[in-house]
């Protein structure tokens, strides 16, 4: 078999896409790998290049992938996405990552250590608790206003309000109420507890890092900007001046932005899509929407509207139809076929009936 010089590598959870080239760029071998055999693989290869995109658990098998010798390089999948020569899949996302691996001009992104993922990890753990720390003070407080209790804006209020929840002599609060609301109090504790400890575990990582220390004497940089600043970017090197490094912290605040933005007007076009399109008859059981479980309830309440209005529509145009006579043609023939909203031809043997809902037209 002819060496091996470059393979790109499509990484997922259980199943892997190999498409390995030679120095001549003829394709060498084209395989799937799964998890357990992809290092075994690897090890038996002579060091070549290898191409990975950088998303989820990449900068591992990158790790991986260096120490048995080979040169791995990350990339990001929006500039892999243009040498995709069909529809999508593993086997043409693999081949686009070898092809893309090699072109002179593509930028590449450093691997993380396994410091620098410990350290993003203790900032989004910190950050998803605090996001939880919010809905439940909202939650606390949005109850609680229910049965006329409010509290000024600020930690303390909701300090006050938690001391009328531990209230038993309260009396304004149904003990069913009370119930609930200390399981959020106790669940508000407990958050804000563990974010406590992740600000220590932040500072401990701050204080064990000279990178992190030299950026916390700037002005305005303190130890958690400064240890996400120094988790985040790999290589600082990277940049040419600090003018390249301010440009990528803006692009990045954008492309944040952007998602939430979209993410947003997602949401409300769905949900506009689902006030403005009922959902009735037998086409509940095939529409999108009633296999969505956020969409369920929506989608139910609307087939039962709908086809409760459908149901009504009907019986009022059989009652019309009745009042007007149009049971029976002029000749006491009964007319074959039945009405409905949008209208039938009825043809008997002497005449044909247009019939709409209470009109009738004889040619």
């Amino acid at each position: 078999m002819p060496s091996i010089s470059t393979i790109g590598l499509d990484i997922a959870k259980s199943i892997f896409q190999v498409h390995g080239v030679d120095a001549a760029g003829h394709t060498v071998i084209r395989r799937q790998l799964r998890r357990q055999h992809v290092l075994a693989f690897f090890q038996k290869l002579p060091p070549c290049l290898v191409g990975i995109e950088a998303c989820a658990s990449s900068h591992y098998w990158s790790r991986e992938l260096e120490t048995l010798g080979h040169a791995v390089r990350l990339m990001p999948p929006a500039y892999v996405k243009p040498y995709v020569k069909r529809q999508k899949n593993d086997t043409t996302d693999a081949e686009a990552i070898c092809e893309a691996v090699t072109r002179p001009n593509m930028r590449f992104l450093p691997t993380k250590t396994v410091e620098q993922q410990s350290c993003l990890m203790l900032h989004r753990a910190r950050h998803l608790f605090i996001r939880q720390q919010t809905a439940v003070i909202n939650s606390i407080r949005a109850y609680l206003a229910e049965f006329g209790i409010v509290a000024p804006v600020g930690r303390r209020g909701v300090e006050q309000l938690l001391e009328v929840v531990a209230d038993t002599a309260d009396r304004r609060l149904p003990e069913v109420a009370r119930a609930c609301l200390a399981a959020l109090g106790g669940q508000f504790r407990a958050l804000k507890a563990q974010i406590l400890e992740f600000d220590r575990s932040i500072i401990a990582w701050h204080r064990s890092s000279a990178t992190s220390k030299r950026l916390d004497a700037l002005p305005g940089v303190g130890p958690a900007l400064a240890t996400a600043l120094v988790a985040s970017i790999a290589d600082l090197g990277a940049f040419r001046s600090g003018r390249d490094f301010s440009a990528w912290v803006w692009a990045r605040a954008e492309a944040e932005l952007e998602r939430g933005q979209r993410q947003a007007r997602q949401h409300q076009q769905a949900r506009r899509s689902v006030l403005a399109q009922p959902v009735h008859g037998r086409r509940a059981r095939r529409d999108p929407l009633c296999q969505a479980p956020w969409l369920g309830a929506s989608a139910l309440a609307y087939w039962v509207v709908g086809a409760a209005t459908h149901q009504d529509r009907r019986d009022r145009a059989r009652q019309q139809t009745r009042q007007d006579g149009l049971s029976h043609d002029g000749q006491e023939r009964t007319l074959q076929g039945t009405c409905r909203s949008r209208g039938v031809n009825e043809i008997t043997p002497d005449s044909r009936c247009d019939v709409t809902v209470g009109r009738a037209n004889s040619t």
